[in-house]
């Protein structure tokens, strides 16, 4: 379940960031959707999920994004084991811990892009400070809103299915 989960989430993320693209072109510079998923979904604390999640996403990144192909692919690999150790270590329970995990995985995303842009490329390009600041702390801030918002919803279904029961009388 937990599987269908998180595909559920990346085409999600795969869709808004197709409307996002065409909608306003400067949106894969603004916010990595892609980063959002891998670090909610390592979150949980499994090491080898959210090795394969960060995998996954990092790779449907590369795919959508014009840049050298596997360079998300293998940062967001890192990013999430490194999100999932910690997880194992941290409970992370309210929005103020994701949205300082998601920041620091973030940095780490591209820190790590950086420099295998300057080891890989012969002809390197950096992205702007401006633009990786604000990637950074919207993405940070987008993973934060969806933890409220999920986490509102299921404490909304927990409440409905306990009210449900409650009605329920079996004779």
């Amino acid at each position: 379940m937990l599987t269908v989960r998180f595909f559920a989430a990346l085409v999600a993320a795969v869709a808004a960031h197709t409307l996002g693209v065409r909608l306003w072109p400067d949106f894969a510079r603004s916010v990595d959707l892609f980063l959002v998923v891998a670090v909610l979904f390592a979150r949980r604390g499994d090491s080898l999920a959210g090795l394969l999640g960060g995998l996954a996403a990092g790779l449907v990144h590369d795919v959508l994004g014009a840049g050298p192909f596997a360079l998300h692919g293998f940062a967001d690999t890192a990013v999430g084991y490194a999100v999932a150790r910690l997880s194992q270590r941290l409970v992370v329970d309210r929005a103020s811990g994701v949205l300082l995990m998601t920041l620091l995985a973030a940095v780490v995303q591209r820190v790590i892009l950086a420099a295998l842009t300057l080891v890989l490329l012969a002809d390197p390009a950096l992205p702007e400070p401006g633009w990786v600041a604000l990637q950074v702390t919207t993405t940070a801030a987008v993973a934060a809103a969806f933890f409220l918002v999920s986490r509102r919803l299921t404490s909304g279904l927990a409440t409905r299915r306990r009210n449900r029961s409650k009605r329920l009388h079996f004779e």
